[in-house]
């Protein structure tokens, strides 16, 4: 090869390096290798679906009594578990075959934990049962139960003692009165208790009984008390709904009592103290066993708390309650809620003076579920006892 071809070679090596150059100059850059792809990102669960909780009302929740107690238990409900439960509830649902329907529909519009507030709902919840075993029913102050129907209760008859206790202390005429609503052994444990109490502060004294065969009727409510007022009853008691028994006491100048709820603003002036129920303790543990499966019923799955377990109290105690009487609703509280006290431990006699339970022996609550007598100082007849 001659030197001529040699630099030939050469001057053409040079000018494919420039070229080269030239292109990567204007951005002909490799490219880059692509990211390894992401992990798929894992499904988060499906929320389960709340359960769906329903309330039949035997009046209505504005009653200022029984039922605004069982709807405040309601509200409690939801305040405690929030968006893993959707509550509803019926009110004005009568003790009739409009309950059987009412509950019917409840089941049928998918609600899994059905409650019913008052007695008369007891043999129509019974079928509906047989006929929806996916849901759970609650009956309250009944005693039939069923594989998926069970019953619960407040110590009603604790809170009338110690208002008893008062009203023994504040009576003038020695003369109390009691608007009762349906003479069951409920009702009538509570008219005996309220008298025993009274009786502890002062052994003079005597309790008339009218009835008004309901649970919430203001007209009859208000009749009753003005009956019983013009008997000579200066301090009235009622098992009744709402609060016109309060109301016709402090229209007339007399005292009472508030029931299931603190009723103190229909009648402040005539406001002795309020018995209360408070349903939310309950409502709470029978929602927490449905949603985590431990929810059991059965023959004998009942319920029954008072004091000890938190519904039962009395509450708004008047300023001219002497201090005394006060201690001493205090002192019987106190024994309720640690068993060193017992309202039926015997000598307890009937007005007829038969001894009904025997000295130093506690009734059991075998014997307070049929009860159908009045206690000594009670005037009058238990409707339809033999």
């Amino acid at each position: 090869m001659t030197d001529l071809q040699k630099r030939s070679l050469l001057k053409a090596a040079a000018l494919t390096a420039v070229a080269a150059a030239a292109l990567v100059g204007c951005g002909k850059k490799e490219e880059p290798a692509p990211a390894p792809a992401a992990a798929p990102v894992a499904a988060e669960p499906a929320k389960p679906e709340p359960l769906k909780i329903a309330f039949a009302y035997v009046g209505p929740v504005g009653d200022g009594g029984w039922t605004f107690a069982h709807d405040n238990g309601r509200k409690a409900l939801e305040a405690e578990f929030g968006d893993r439960i959707v509550t509803s509830f019926v009110e004005n649902v009568p003790e009739s075959a409009d309950a059987e329907r009412v509950l019917r529909d409840m089941a049928g519009q998918g609600n899994k934990l059905i409650f019913g507030t008052t007695f008369g709902y007891m043999e129509p919840m019974i079928k509906v049962a047989a006929d929806n075993a996916g849901v759970k029913f609650e009956h309250a102050t009944g005693y039939k139960q069923a594989d998926n129907m069970r019953t619960y209760d407040s110590r009603t008859y604790e809170g009338a003692y110690m208002a008893g206790v008062i009203a023994g202390k504040m009576t003038k005429t020695n003369t109390l009165g009691v608007v009762g609503s349906i003479p069951i052994p409920e009702v009538i444990r509570n008219i005996n208790a309220f008298t025993l109490g009274a009786q502890s502060s002062n052994p003079k004294v005597k309790t008339k009984v009218v009835w008004v065969n309901g649970w919430f009727d203001p007209p009859k409510e208000t009749e009753a008390a003005t009956s019983l007022i013009n008997g000579g009853a200066d301090v009235l008691f009622q098992n009744t709904d709402s609060p016109a028994v309060l109301k016709t006491a402090e229209a007339k100048g007399k005292r009472a009592f508030g029931w299931d709820s603190d009723m103190t603003a229909y009648g402040p002036k005539a406001h002795l103290a309020s018995a209360v129920i408070n349903w939310g303790p309950y409502y709470i543990k029978a929602t927490k066993e449905a949603l985590d499966g431990s929810w059991k019923a059965g023959a004998g799955a009942h319920s029954w708390w008072g004091v000890k377990e938190g519904p039962i109290d009395i509450v708004s105690i008047a300023e001219d309650v002497p201090a005394e009487t006060k201690a001493k609703v205090e002192e019987v509280k106190k024994g309720l809620a640690d068993g060193s006290f017992a309202i039926w431990k015997g000598p307890i006699t009937d007005n007829t003076g038969k001894v009904q339970v025997a000295k130093d022996t506690v009734a059991d609550d075998k014997f307070l579920g049929g009860l159908n007598f009045y206690v000594k100082g009670v005037d009058g007849k238990v409707p339809g006892a033999k």
